[in-house]
């Protein structure tokens, strides 16, 4: 089995600056003998705390670098009209509730257009529940699901694992071939630079 790992947080602001690429290589990956799994990184743990200033500041001058290196788009009302944590555990246990009605790129998208389009806070149980209602999900099962032992286990299923990766920080790409891990070539700017070398790997020609 080759298997194509996509190591992220949907709170991550360069996965957020990676998705369009992400996209054009995951419709790409689709024509090659390979199965594509999202681990979820789990960036911060749950958290009542209001996120210190420096880290706000911190946070935002990525952004701009983002912006400044990608093109990628913020919303900057985000710190001016919500509360930030530092907590993302809760938007990762929203991908995997989602994950279960079979909508976990969806809320992805849905995190990360919130957080950083819409100024919305994917902290927030309110705002994660409010965005499975908006893709038409079950919202009762979902909220369950949200707050549930099992959710919780899979997350750290995920972060475990993700931490045994070859890999440096999120996003990331990791290839399973023959039973070596490959960390593969991440470009925000091209996914070609990533498939060529998967496709090198698995000893396909283009």
């Amino acid at each position: 089995m080759t298997t194509f790992y996509y190591i992220h947080d949907p709170m991550c602001s360069w996965c957020w600056a990676y998705r369009p690429t992400h996209a054009v290589l995951m419709e790409a990956l689709q024509h090659l003998p390979i199965e594509v799994v999202n681990v979820l990184g789990g960036l911060a743990p749950d958290s009542d705390d209001p996120m210190p200033v420096d880290m706000q500041a911190m946070l935002q001058n990525t952004w701009r670098r983002i912006e400044q290196q990608v093109g990628t788009a913020f919303n900057y009302d985000f710190w001016r009209d919500c509360k930030p944590r530092r907590s993302t555990y809760p938007a990762c246990r929203a991908v995997l509730a989602a994950k279960a009605q079979g909508a976990e790129d969806a809320m992805i998208h849905a995190i990360q257009e919130a957080y950083y389009l819409r100024a919305m806070n994917p902290s927030d149980n309110s705002t994660l529940v409010a965005l499975a209602e908006e893709l038409g999900l079950d919202s009762a099962a979902f909220a369950d699901a949200l707050s549930s032992a099992r959710t919780q286990a899979e997350l750290l299923k995920d972060i475990t694992f993700a931490r045994q990766l070859p890999i440096q920080g999120f996003p990331s790409l990791v290839l399973t071939h023959k039973g070596t891990y490959h960390p593969i070539r991440l470009d925000y700017h091209s996914a070609e630079t990533s498939l060529k070398q998967v496709r090198e790997i698995i000893g396909r020609s283009v």
